[in-house]
């Protein structure tokens, strides 16, 4: 599982920045495999949270992950500006974290509607 090879390369010393960039990218690809299943369209450039608005849109129970989304959007927006203070303890810890509760809820979510896994 990719998230897993990022939780070793974390463990490992990968940086926070790149922990968070490749965890964004995770999440992406993710909400991307969910939206291609749902048959659900999305411009190709499409970020984070426009990819979860895609997700969203007539299919409210989405919504369990829009904080781990908006997460993911707030560590990044604090590296770009430079304001590690106001990231959580161990936020390396949290983003490992939150990409593995989106992974969970995907599966779940796949397998109770279409015993397909992700």
């Amino acid at each position: 599982m990719r998230i897993e090879a990022l939780a070793r390369q974390q463990a490992a010393g990968m940086t926070l920045p790149q922990l968070v960039a490749a965890g964004m990218e995770e999440a992406a690809a993710m909400l991307r495999i969910m939206l291609a299943a749902e048959h659900k369209l999305y411009a190709s450039d499409a970020d984070l949270l426009e990819l979860w608005r895609a997700l969203v849109k007539g299919a409210p129970h989405w919504n369990t992950i829009r904080d781990n989304c908006r997460e993911l959007i707030f560590y990044q927006n604090c590296l770009i500006a430079e304001r590690t203070d106001a990231l959580p303890a161990q936020p390396e810890r949290m983003v490992i974290h939150t990409l593995r509760h989106i992974y969970l809820y995907l599966r779940s979510h796949a397998e109770q509607n279409n015993g397909d896994k992700v």
